[in-house]
């Protein structure tokens, strides 16, 4: 482990024993989508010194992306998300090994971005795809963190292996369902298009969900456990709560 590791985390090991921060350096987290969401989340991993992260995206970057993405800047305009996303985690801390896939993930390639993680993190913007993602946690028995937004507004929350899924506890058209043509397009009806956002709730989701990976993995503090969510809307301060559903 390279001295300056501990030089990058110091300020925060005050606040848990050396042997839990070595477990998040041993750990590996896989994080689907380094946009809005995603690329918060990606960003403050590195800071508090994950291991190792899988990082998948299909797309490049926008000018549509720049209200929101961190990692969007006017140099990368044309890139692959998951690349940009690669090289700026090495220029915040390059103790952490990453591997990046600029790929859409389905049926057939979701088991090598999540077979080899000790987490999972939602960073994206269809239910489809979250329901395959899930279902993949869910076998291998590895946590799954939930993120999404909408407009002002942003939910977090983690699906274990006993805990209801993410298809029960947003009563998904799939539910106890094989993912046939009908249901999958029945999925793709749920949302119509990417929803609208404002910068700091994909932000505030994306630094939470790094959160609840270290709570996790070095067993600090309480996780936010389904059926339990976090919800807000940045237009209602007095929304910000956990609730059960």
């Amino acid at each position: 482990m390279n001295a300056d590791y501990w030089e990058i985390i110091l300020r925060q090991i005050s606040l848990l024993d050396k042997s839990e921060q070595e477990k998040f350096k041993n750990t590996t987290v896989t994080v689907i989508g380094c946009g809005g969401i995603g690329g918060e989340t990606i960003e403050m991993l590195a800071r508090l010194g994950v291991g190792k992260l899988i990082l998948v995206d299909e797309d490049s970057f926008e000018l549509s992306n720049f209200n929101r993405q961190n990692f969007a800047k006017t140099d990368v305009i044309g890139e692959e998300k998951s690349e940009v996303a690669l090289k700026q985690v090495k220029l915040i801390n390059p103790n952490v090994e990453v591997i990046n896939y600029t790929e859409h993930v389905d049926i057939s390639n979701v088991d090598k971005f999540v077979k080899d993680a000790d987490i999972v993190i939602d960073a994206l913007d269809n239910v489809l795809t979250r329901v395959i993602l899930s279902r993949k946690a869910m076998e291998y028995k590895i946590p799954f963190i939930h993120g999404a937004i909408h407009g002002t507004m942003g939910q977090l929350t983690v699906f274990l292996s006993n805990t209801k899924s993410y298809e029960e506890l947003f009563n998904l058209p799939s539910l106890n369902k094989e993912l046939t043509p009908d249901v999958i397009e029945s999925l793709k009806n749920v949302t119509t298009g990417p929803p609208p956002v404002i910068g700091p709730a994909p932000n505030i989701i994306g630094c939470m969900q790094a959160m609840e990976a270290f709570k996790i993995i070095t067993g600090i503090g309480k996780v936010i456990v389904s059926p339990k969510i976090f919800t807000f809307d940045l237009l209602d301060l007095t929304s910000f709560s956990v609730s059960e559903i």
